[in-house]
């Protein structure tokens, strides 16, 4: 005991520098490095009556603090006033703020500020005057998990025990006094090392807005009631009903998708965002044309979508959507749309996306679209087996990504021999959305988080070539439409592929 403290008296020296270490390993721990996500930006594309948008809601660091919205208007963007306001999820109907921007006759970014002033689940609400769009999304707190916990306080309560063992054999004639808050501090020592060993592998909890619906308590502590790892977060597939008053050519007409649940019938409000949007709407003519369009959210289950159909006939509709717990699911809705013929007077508005030309797709080749030209290849086909299909836009790298992705690819097949109709894609067996993942210019796409985020539409330096893999399931004719995005314009390339049973067969 005596010669402790002797050696405390003599050697405070170095206990002061200790205390300072303690202190500074303690300042030095990462916030939250392992519990639970703070958020990121979202990208949510939309289809606000004839115009296309991408709202991208910037990450909030502080609370109270400000959120910046950017709305990126697509080439044909009609200019005009939209009037933006953020509300609470917790049940009030009155914007915490709203601000208004207004878009040019140029494409590209606008950007407008707002405040919010609590963590938990919010609304941004977009009107035009005529629609009003309302996007769920959620403002994150830093959530550290209980092992950082106990990390941070035991080096805190270990630098203020170090301190008092200091204290103590300073002013203390006995040396045995400053072995009690000596032995605290090395138990502090002991838990805080233990914390930080564990804070690494510590499982996150189920992530409200992910797997849970998300509210103010569970999002700001996550860790209370944690779920044990086998529960079961899934959710059955939506019901996808189509509504809309008598449609006829050239006139516009705005589309309304009610979403139910395929178990209990109730309204189903949990989308997620799924390649930056809520709902992938995919509408093919009576002549093989493809509108790919993103509904907008009206209400709970709810969402509205602009079309201006431009001949008479039958429409093939199918939406793509992701439900919180439930995964990714295609619709196909089995009644379609039917449009009558119109009048010599309807109008004949814009289009929000337009779709490919009525005329017959070509195969490979080469071919201009758009005034661009594009070439198109592919390995060899087969049924079964993977094959990749590359489209050349133009000769340099100018793309832009749109939706998250260099190009997406929609597949419909096998087909009858005939012209490809809306009818036909209707009962076809295969329906799939296709990605461009894989070129080494789309590494900031595929991994945001080591590039600070993921580009938006204003980086234009992707391309030109576009690949895409997929494995036709079976042989026959397939109709396919490759999207890219150039000068804040989406570009649609039909293309017909026969699949042969075997290489080098027939189909």
């Amino acid at each position: 005991m005596e010669l402790f403290g002797r050696w405390v008296l003599r050697y405070r020296w170095v206990l002061t520098v200790l205390c300072a270490v303690v202190l500074a390993c303690a300042g030095a721990l990462p916030a939250a490095a392992d519990g639970a996500p703070g958020g990121g930006d979202v990208h949510i594309a939309q289809t606000l009556g004839s115009r296309e948008l991408t709202v991208v809601i910037r990450r909030v660091a502080d609370v109270p603090g400000p959120v910046q919205v950017d709305v990126v208007a697509h080439a044909g963007t009609a200019p005009g006033a939209l009037a933006l306001a953020v509300t609470p999820g917790n049940g009030t109907s009155t914007p915490a703020d709203t601000t208004t921007l207004v878009l040019g006759q140029a494409p590209g970014p606008y950007s407008g500020t707002m405040r919010v002033d609590q963590v938990g689940p919010w609304e941004l609400a977009i009107s035009d005057g005529r629609r009003t769009a309302r996007i769920p999304f959620l403002v994150k707190p830093v959530v550290s998990s209980p092992a950082e916990q106990a990390a941070y306080a035991g080096f805190f309560a270990a630098g203020a025990l170090l301190l008092v063992a200091l204290g103590v054999a300073v002013r203390s004639r006995r040396s045995w006094p400053a072995l009690i808050p000596g032995g605290a501090m090395v138990a502090a020592i002991a838990v805080s090392t233990t914390g930080a060993v564990l804070s690494g592998s510590t499982p996150p909890p189920p992530q409200p807005g992910l797997h849970l619906d998300p509210t103010v308590a569970n999002m700001t502590n996550p860790y209370a009631g944690l779920q044990p790892p086998i529960t079961d977060f899934s959710r059955p597939a939506a019901v996808l009903t189509l509504r809309s008053a008598p449609l006829r050519v050239g006139r516009p007409a705005d589309v309304t998708l009610q979403l139910s649940d395929g178990a209990t019938g109730h309204p189903v409000d949990d989308l997620l965002v799924h390649d930056d949007a809520l709902i992938h709407l995919v509408v093919v003519g009576p002549s093989g044309q493809l509108w790919h369009l993103h509904p907008i959210r009206t209400g709970p289950a709810v969402y509205q979508a602009h079309l201006v159909p431009p001949e008479p006939g039958h429409y093939a509709v199918s939406a793509e959507l992701a439900r919180r717990g439930g995964g990714d699911q295609l619709l196909r809705s089995p009644t379609g749309l039917d449009v009558a013929q119109g009048d010599a007077t309807a109008p004949t508005g814009p289009q929000a996306v337009p779709g490919d030309a009525a005329a017959p797709a070509p195969g490979l080749g080469e071919r201009v679209v758009a005034g661009i030209p594009v070439r198109l290849a592919a390995s060899p086909l087969s049924a079964g087996t993977p094959a990749t299909i590359t489209a050349q836009v133009g000769d340099s790298a100018d793309l832009q990504p749109w939706l998250g992705m260099l190009g997406h690819m929609i597949v419909t097949g096998p087909l009858d021999d005939g012209p490809v109709t809306s009818t036909a894609a209707e009962k076809a067996q295969v329906w799939a959305h296709v990605h461009s993942m894989t070129s080494a210019g789309m590494a900031a796409i595929n991994n945001p988080g080591a590039f600070g985020g993921q580009p938006d539409e204003t980086v234009a330096g992707y391309g030109p070539q576009v690949p895409f893999t997929y494995t036709f399931p079976l042989p026959g004719r397939y109709r396919l439409w490759i999207q890219v995005e150039r000068d804040y314009s989406i570009l649609t390339i039909p293309v017909v592929l026969d699949v042969p049973a075997t290489p080098g067969g027939t189909s």
